[in-house]
């Protein structure tokens, strides 16, 4: 189940640094209007999330490619570099951005952090 990879020592993270990049928790709503990041957000057993939505709709895995495209746009790399790792087919997903770990991390503290606001 994707849960039960989700960070648990520092529950505010929406991501953590791992070997070669970057894990990052998301919650996608696909045919949501426009292909945006909203920030952060808490799920219902306290997990946070980075929220994204996307033009595409749900369906042949156009929402996860444009997501995709999104995470890889927001972060400055390339499309190739960000995988769906869990969820692929659920609103909560695991990616897997890689690259190098502290440059991702510092891109995702800058623009999604909760007190960036």
């Amino acid at each position: 189940m994707p849960w039960d990879d989700l960070p648990s020592a520092e529950p505010a993270a929406a991501w953590i640094a791992e070997s070669g990049g970057v894990a990052l928790w998301l919650r996608l709503t696909p045919k949501g209007g426009r292909d945006a990041i909203d920030g952060v957000e808490a799920l219902a057993d306290g997990r946070m999330v980075v929220k994204a939505r996307v033009r595409a709709p749900p369906e042949n895995g156009t929402a996860n490619a444009a997501l995709r495209v999104l995470i890889a746009k927001a972060l400055k790399t390339q499309r190739s570099s960000v995988t769906i790792v869990s969820g692929e087919t659920g609103r909560v997903k695991k990616l897997f951005i890689a690259g190098d770990p502290a440059r991702l991390i510092d891109a995702l503290n800058q623009r999604f952090a909760p007190n960036n606001g």
